[in-house]
């Protein structure tokens, strides 16, 4: 068996509402692909949250690049824009009727570690976040102690099936039956 330890999608974009759905069902499929389905829901909603803070805020166009990377048991889902500014998470609680200002929150809730770092090649910055592939440990085992009881086989039952219509005239029944000789 070969085994990769490194797996690598690209797609660049303009980040425009239209795309942003392309892009998620982009990135379900590669998922699929690579085998990583419970990781579809969580990877989706982060792609979408970063591709909407490009739309809303990345200067002086919409143009970006989604990679997605799987390496060493860890799916990295990153957002690469050519605006420099990099994005804050507001720590105090978003006003229930706000519309935006709560995806970097989101992402911060889905994912299991995500930052942002000015991109080493040129301008701009990259935004990205984490995702285990490993399953959840599941609890630990403990022993079951059972009880060993003697189990007695019920008495067998004999079941006779008889066709009503070949059966012959029910006969008299002596109502005394004799004693067999001891």
């Amino acid at each position: 068996m070969i085994s990769h330890s490194r797996r690598h999608c690209v797609v660049e974009l303009q980040a425009l509402p239209s795309r942003i759905g392309q892009i998620r069902r982009i990135v379900s499929a590669q998922l699929r692909h690579w085998q990583l389905d419970p990781l579809i829901d969580r990877a989706a909603l982060g792609v979408t949250e970063l591709l909407s803070n490009v739309h809303r805020h990345a200067q002086p166009d919409k143009t970006c690049t989604v990679e997605i990377e799987l390496r060493l048991g860890r799916l990295t889902v990153s957002v690469i824009d050519s605006d420099p500014r990099l994005p804050v998470l507001h720590e105090t609680a978003a006003d229930l009727m706000e519309t935006c200002g709560r995806g970097l929150a989101l992402v911060e809730a889905v994912s299991e570690a995500w930052g942002a770092r000015p991109q080493a090649d040129g301008p701009g910055k990259v935004v990205w976040f984490t995702l285990s592939t490993a399953p959840a440990p599941a609890a630990p085992l403990r022993p079951v102690r059972i009880a060993a009881k003697p189990v007695r086989e019920p008495a067998r039952a004999v079941v006779v099936a008889v066709d009503p219509g070949s059966a012959a005239p029910a006969l008299p029944v002596a109502s005394r039956v004799a004693a067999s000789p001891g």
